[in-house]
């Protein structure tokens, strides 16, 4: 048996790259286990698969990437593709993970910042929910690739004998492994050739091998299944294999589900698929799931592995180290019970835990804000009255679209106001605790994975508000790889009716860097008609399932009067937040700013979260207009960049009294200000409206070309001195405003859970840079002020 093509081609795919060029072939590097191979060998080219190299260091991804939470995969694969030995080779990227499009976008951003990078990039939004909607926003998506390969010169040519073939034998390679008669690793290293190497050449190969293999002995040792991340190397199923057993069968992206170009969709329950193949594994005595440091997905599957065939999770980087293989040893040798999934005990996390530290309260001056978190205590109550009455409940992630449900009178809860009540009555360790002991992660989405912790509340005595009530309907955008899992499992403890919607990526190469000037008013043609179609058909399938479900009737009339209260909710913010932008002393901090705008938001569409809304804006018309400020003797005003803190308000005043020091900006406010407005004026489509509020709003907060530039400019028209950004910042936001002459200071800290840092630590760190970088720069700006008067 010779694995020595293959082998050469899984190993260093560059080399392949290097090759096609020599002989006159034409390589196309593609970023993603579904990038569509066929079509694009069919165009003429060679597919050669872009891998995470395993380096040392990243210099360059780490100065551009800064302390986000890029795993070592994706600096990996930033490092190499800014400095590609070959930049006129085209490279295509898919999103096959949460993390591609943020590489696509950091490569268009350092384009536009006029860096080097790859000089034909393409992104394929290739989606991944099995849904009509979605199936057809991907054909048009494969339409502009074609469109694209043909730019690039595509020479079609008639493969699919040679691909039909290929797959046969990949197919065979599979009922052959199950039979162990080669190694999970080296038939791991034959499917990933078939995304570098020539067709016919893999073709050829195959042809040997699996004449070889009919003939070849039964490999001994355990019979295993590997499941849960996508395994772009073979470091970990060489070190699974070295301990004396076989996979036999995969579930991971670049396994046996590459064969046929049909990745395991990331909706589906990945855990049932794992026991699916391992069952019709005959032999399979085990099944390893190894989720790899950055991937935030995998994590979930491990609650739905028990109890049979027998499971071992793992946690490990792309070069499993020794601990990785003490626990594999000990699992193997039945030594070390407490490594198989723990059975869930909700009595422990019940159990009362040390109180937490004590945390700084906050100081509110506005009476706008004591009314709206009295009517929120109310108007909770009162839900809670209502769903036990038996009315229908939602619970929807803040990303979702609650103006349907506002438009069929469901009540619902934003998940990340219920976070926040979590966060705010000290209960984050237990919750967390509960989650544990159902064999959750802690450490995946831990914020927005509260409600799913609630589900588990046993302790009404201790419940936030009384605790979270049961939701009928749960409601998410695949914003990230882990809330579909999160939200898949939600559903299934709780028996809800889970609607995930589609996180589309816009592709475009080039983007307007004002959206917030653009999309109030010009959104239908700012933005791009594929996405709002897709949303637009996304909202009408779940209007459609709700009133079927609850009996009730969207109505037109009633949607258009919930999105003009939107509208007139957010024109109240806007005039607010130029407010506190042009006075100085500002008015109001963000201690007041941020629940005064984040609790009517939550209720957006009513006439209660307009009126309070406006009662807001008046408020603070009623200080300038007095002369009142947050802080009379105001030296310094600062931004902060990241979630609220809403477990510790009081960190923002910490430096008011003694350095004259004011947090004047987050992004609640301003936010509401720029990204709801959507002026459907002149026959528009209202749904279509909602639809293009929706598809940007993670864009906006953390996308390259969208936020960078947006910070700079609420920056700028704030007067701010320095900026306090979180771990969760995106970098490219702190590169804009240190690009813009903004000192900044970026925290190692959760927004959600911090018992885990030292509070004296980073207060020092505050403290010492308000003193120094930002009062230096406060000090210039006044002089420049004083020089103007």
């Amino acid at each position: 048996m010779t694995m020595a093509p293959f082998h050469a081609a899984y190993t260093a795919p560059d080399a392949a790259v290097e090759r096609a060029l020599a002989e006159g072939r034409r390589p196309i590097r593609t970023l993603g286990f579904d990038a569509p191979h066929a079509m694009l060998v069919s165009a003429g080219f060679q597919p050669v698969r872009l891998v995470g190299p395993r380096l040392g260091s990243t210099p360059r991804a780490d100065a551009i990437m800064g302390q986000t939470e890029m795993s070592a995969r994706g600096r990996a694969l930033l490092e190499c593709l800014l400095e590609p030995a070959h930049p006129q080779v085209p490279v295509l990227i898919t999103q096959a993970d949460a993390e591609q499009p943020q590489i696509f976008a950091a490569l268009r951003e350092l384009r536009r910042l006029g860096e080097a990078v790859p000089a034909h990039v393409h992104f394929l939004d290739r989606l991944a929910i099995d849904r009509p909607a979605s199936r057809q926003y991907t054909e048009r998506r494969m339409v502009q690739l074609g469109a694209w390969l043909q730019t690039l010169g595509a020479k079609p040519c008639d493969m699919s004998v040679h691909l039909a073939k290929q797959a046969d034998l990949l197919d065979q390679l599979a009922v052959l492994r199950r039979e162990a008669r080669i190694s999970g690793t080296d038939a791991l290293q034959v499917i990933g050739a078939a995304a570098v190497m020539p067709v016919e050449e893999h073709l050829a190969a195959l042809q040997v091998l699996i004449a070889d293999l009919i003939d070849a002995p039964v490999m001994p040792g355990r019979r295993i299944v590997l499941a849960g991340s996508a395994q772009e190397g073979h470091e970990i199923s060489a070190a699974v294999e070295a301990e004396g057993v076989v996979i036999i069968a995969d579930t991971h992206g670049w396994g046996n589900a590459w064969v046929r170009g049909a990745s395991v969709p990331r909706v589906t329950d990945s855990a049932a698929h794992a026991l699916a193949v391992a069952k019709a594994a005959q032999g399979c005595e085990a099944v390893i799931h190894v989720s790899l440091n950055g991937d935030e997905a995998a994590p979930w599957d491990v609650a739905r592995l028990a109890p049979e065939p027998p499971l071992l999770a793992l946690r490990c980087g792309l070069i499993p180290d020794a601990g990785f293989t003490e626990q594999l040893r000990a699992f193997l040798e039945g030594r070390s019970a407490e490594l198989a999934l723990p059975q869930a005990d909700a009595t422990t996390a019940l159990r009362p835990s040390k109180p937490p530290p004590q945390q700084s309260r906050s100081r509110k001056s506005l009476a706008s804000v004591a009314s709206v978190n009295a009517w929120q205590r109310e108007w909770f109550a009162a839900l809670r009255e209502q769903v036990s009455a038996g009315s229908p409940f939602a619970v929807v992630n803040a990303n979702a679209p609650q103006e349907i449900l506002r438009a069929l009178d469901i009540p619902f809860v934003v998940n990340q106001w219920w976070a926040s009540i979590v966060a705010a009555k000290q209960q984050s360790r237990r919750y967390l605790g509960l989650l544990k002991a159902h064999s959750y992660p802690t450490d995946v989405e831990a914020y927005s994975a509260q409600g799913l912790a609630a589900a588990f509340e046993l302790d009404s005595e201790n419940a936030p508000w009384g605790g979270l009530p049961r939701p009928g309907f749960l409601h998410a955008v695949a914003s990230s790889d882990a809330t579909l899992k999160l939200f898949h499992h939600w559903a299934e403890e709780t028996g809800a009716a889970p609607y995930i919607y589609e996180r589309s990526i816009d592709p475009r190469p080039d983007l307007f860097a004002d959206w917030w000037a653009r999309l109030p008013e010009h959104w239908d043609t700012a933005l791009e008609a594929e996405r709002i179609d897709l949303m637009t058909a996304e909202l009408a399938e779940v209007i459609a399932s709700l009133e079927q479900a609850t009996g009730r009737t969207f109505t037109q009339e009633r949607f258009v009067r919930v999105m003009d209260l939107v509208n007139e909710q957010e024109r109240y913010y806007r005039q607010t937040r130029d407010l506190i932008a042009r006075t100085i002393p500002a008015p109001i901090g963000i201690v007041d700013s941020m629940p005064a705008t984040m609790v009517p938001q939550w209720h957006r569409g009513s006439e209660w979260a307009r009126d309070a809304a406006k009662a807001f804006y008046e408020e603070v018309k009623d200080r300038v207009e007095q002369g009142l400020s947050a802080v009379p003797h105001e030296r310094i005003r600062l931004m902060f960049v990241g979630r609220g803190l809403w477990s510790e308000m009081g960190f923002y005043q910490k430096w008011e009294e003694s350095h004259g020091a004011v947090f004047v900006w987050s992004m609640y406010l301003a936010l509401a200000a720029d990204g709801y407005i959507r002026d459907f004026s002149g026959g528009r489509d209202p749904l279509r409206a909602l639809a293009s509020r929706m598809i940007v709003m993670g864009d906006e907060l953390r996308m390259p070309t969208w936020a960078g530039p947006w910070y700079v400019h609420e920056a700028e028209t704030h007067a701010v001195d320095a900026v306090v950004a979180l771990q969760d910042a995106d970098p490219f936001v702190v590169r804009a405003l240190r690009a813009a002459g903004y000192p900044v200071l970026e925290l190692n800290m959760d927004n959600f859970n911090r018992e885990g840092s030292d509070g004296g630590s980073i207060d020092a760190q505050v403290t010492a840079f308000i003193e120094g970088p930002a009062s230096a720069r406060a000090e210039a700006r006044r002089n420049a002020s004083n020089d103007r008067a």
